[in-house]
C-alpha cells in the first residue's frame, strides 16, 4: 500500500495515495460559513465543486499549528524583553549602585528554564536555537564580572566591559531572538490536501503543515490501534473515527487517517445553499 506522510504539528500522519486528488498552497481564500465545528475552516471551490476544508491540527492536537507558532513567537518576544530589562538593570547597578536582582545563572531565568527543556522537530528552528547557548550563558556571566569590578572600585573597567559585551554578546543574542521568530513565521506554509472517495470527485480538504515523504508498506506491517484505544487512551470521537493504524516512520510512527470519516454537520446541499446566499448578498451590496 502506498501512502503520503504529512506533518501536522508534532505529529506525522499518513493518507493513502489513492485518497488524494491534489495538494495546493493554502492562501486563506476560503468561503466562511457558520458552523460549530472548530476544525472547519471554510469552503474552497475545487473542480467546480464546493469542498469543505478542515484543519487537521485542530482535529488531532486541539490547536492549530498557526496558533502554536504564534504562541511560541510571543514567548520568544517576551523572553527577549526579559533580557532587555536584565541588561538595563545591570547598567543601573553599575552606574548608580542600585541592587541587581535579576538571575545570574543562565539556567534560572525564564528563557533558560524553557530552553533547557524545549524540543522541536523543526531542524531549521533547532539550528537557530543551538546558537543561543554560548551568548546566553556569556551574557548572564557578565553580571558577576562587572559587579566584582565595581566592588573593587574599578568603575571605568566595569563600564568598558559592559559596553563591549552590550555591542557584541547582547547584540548577538537579540539578533538570534529575531531570527528565531522570523524562522517560525517563514517556515509555516500550510497546504490543503484535497481528498476523494472515488478517485475522481473531491470530497474534503485537509489543512496540513507540509509534505514529509511517500512510503510503501505491506498491509501486514500496519499496526492496528484497537488495543491502544482499549487500554484507556482519551481520544475524542471525531479523531477516533479518523484513525486506521500506525506505520513505522523513522524513529516514531505515522498515524494512518481515513479522510472519509471526517464528521460534517452540513450536507452538500446546505453548503451550496450557503454559498449561493453569500454570493447573492454580495451582489446586493454591490448594487
Amino acid at each position: 500500500m502506498d501512502f503520503i506522510n504529512f506533518k501536522v504539528g508534532q505529529k506525522t500522519v499518513a493518507l493513502k495515495i489513492l485518497d488524494i486528488l491534489l495538494t495546493e498552497q493554502y492562501e486563506e481564500n476560503l468561503t466562511q460559513l457558520p458552523n460549530d465545528n472548530k476544525s472547519f475552516l471554510g469552503i474552497k471551490d475545487f473542480m467546480g465543486k464546493p469542498v469543505p476544508v478542515f484543519d487537521l491540527g485542530i482535529i488531532l492536537n486541539r490547536i492549530s499549528t498557526r496558533e502554536t507558532n504564534n504562541e511560541l513567537i510571543n514567548l520568544l518576544r517576551d523572553r527577549e524583553q526579559d533580557h532587555v530589562d536584565w541588561l538595563h538593570e545591570l547598567k543601573l547597578s553599575i552606574e548608580q549602585g542600585t541592587p541587581f536582582t535579576k538571575a545570574r545563572d543562565p539556567h534560572k531565568c525564564a528563557f533558560g528554564r524553557w530552553y533547557d527543556h524545549y524540543k522541536s522537530e523543526n531542524d531549521d528552528f533547532n539550528e537557530i536555537l543551538q546558537k543561543f547557548d554560548e551568548p546566553h550563558k556569556k551574557l548572564h556571566g557578565l553580571a558577576d564580572i562587572v559587579l566584582d569590578m565595581v566592588k573593587a572600585n574599578q568603575q571605568q573597567e566595569a563600564q568598558d566591559t559592559f559596553h563591549r559585551e552590550e555591542r557584541s554578546t547582547y547584540a548577538r543574542l537579540i539578533r538570534l531572538f529575531e531570527s528565531a521568530r522570523e524562522q517560525l513565521s517563514l517556515d509555516y506554509k500550510p497546504i490543503i490536501v484535497f481528498t476523494t472517495k472515488d478517485g475522481f470527485t473531491p470530497n474534503i480538504g485537509l489543512l496540513v503543515d507540509k509534505v514529509e515523504d511517500s512510503v510503501t508498506v505491506a498491509e501486514s506491517d500496519i499496526q492496528p490501534l484497537d488495543e491502544l484505544v482499549k487500554v484507556g487512551f482519551d481520544i475524542d470521537k471525531q479523531t477516533k473515527k479518523l484513525m486506521r493504524g500506525l506505520i513505522r516512520h523513522k524513529e516514531k510512527h505515522s498515524l494512518i487517517l481515513d479522510p472519509t470519516a471526517i464528521f460534517l454537520n452540513m450536507s452538500e446541499e446546505e453548503i451550496q445553499a450557503s454559498i449561493e446566499s453569500e454570493e447573492n448578498e454580495s451582489l446586493e451590496n454591490v448594487g
